[in-house]
């Protein structure tokens, strides 16, 4: 058995949180450049050189890359062998993200409660945690800020078996459509297949954060993965909706088993900021 100290978590989220926020992953900033060798469109090149000078910006001068800093979602994958000391699990992420949001002068947008009084928190809490029990000794901790630009143009429908992959395109593509401008593009798409409704679309979200080099392991969706990225480039939104055929910069496709009468699918969507950061402790 293997022990973490609840300390050592709340520091490692505080610093995640400040390097998602500030610094573009590499992937993101390397898939500004590929596009813009490939762009037609003038205006769509000029967007993507300023975009990529705003994370040149960022990362310099440790500011946020966009002001709407998101809300803190969390993947964590904790070994089996792993036991937690000083504290709680969950605690621990929350005054990870608190310290990390607070200290790191980064814009607080949860509010503690959704219809009524709406008051903010104050601090970025409390974090959105989605948390797997896996073997081995070891915690990953990954930390996506989610910005409401995108992720109000979030999607889900039940389909049933007989839409097949057409009706899922057509989810796909009519998601992006109504995000128009409206998300910030190029964007990165995460969908997801199967399980349940709720589980479709932790699927989407989980697929929005994966590293835009990574592929489905299935032969399958990774072709349906680029089959998808090619439709939705040929809308003509293109960057920030002006315009081209960068109107994303990758799609990922996760999937997980359905009822025999179902075919959930979900659509998450990450404006240009695709932001993420992970730490293996």
């Amino acid at each position: 058995m293997r022990e973490i100290d609840a300390a050592t978590i709340s520091a490692a989220v505080a610093k995640l949180a400040v390097q998602a926020c500030c610094h573009l992953p590499a992937d993101v900033r390397d898939a500004f450049r590929q596009r813009l060798d490939q762009e037609p469109s003038p205006v769509g090149r000029n967007i993507l050189e300023q975009l990529l000078e705003n994370a040149d910006i960022a990362a310099r001068d440790d500011i946020p890359i966009c002001q709407d800093t998101g809300l803190a979602v969390v993947f964590a994958e904790v070994g089996q062998e792993v036991h937690i000391t000083g504290g709680d699990f969950e605690a621990a992420i929350h005054e990870g993200v608190r310290r990390g949001y607070v200290d790191g002068y980064l814009r607080k947008s949860c509010v503690a409660e959704p219809l009524f009084e709406r008051r903010n928190t104050g601090d970025n809490t409390p974090a959105v945690i989605h948390t797997r029990i896996v073997p081995g000794d070891g915690l990953t901790l990954r930390l996506a800020p989610k910005g409401a630009g995108s992720e109000n143009k979030s999607v889900v429908r039940m389909l049933v078996p007989a839409d097949g992959i057409e009706g899922v395109r057509k989810v796909v593509l009519d998601a992006v459509l109504a995000a128009g401008p409206n998300s910030c593009p190029p964007l990165v798409v995460g969908v997801g297949l199967g399980g349940t409704m709720e589980v479709a679309a932790l699927c989407a979200k989980r697929a929005a954060a994966r590293d835009l080099e990574s592929r489905n392991p299935d032969p399958r969706y990774a072709a349906f993965e680029d089959e998808l990225l090619e439709l939705i480039n040929r809308t003509g939104i293109g960057p920030q909706g002006l315009g081209g055929e960068t109107t994303a910069l990758k799609v990922h496709v996760e999937w997980a088993p359905t009822h025999i009468a179902s075919l959930p699918v979900a659509v998450n969507i990450n404006c240009h900021a695709a932001r993420h950061a992970e730490v293996r402790l």
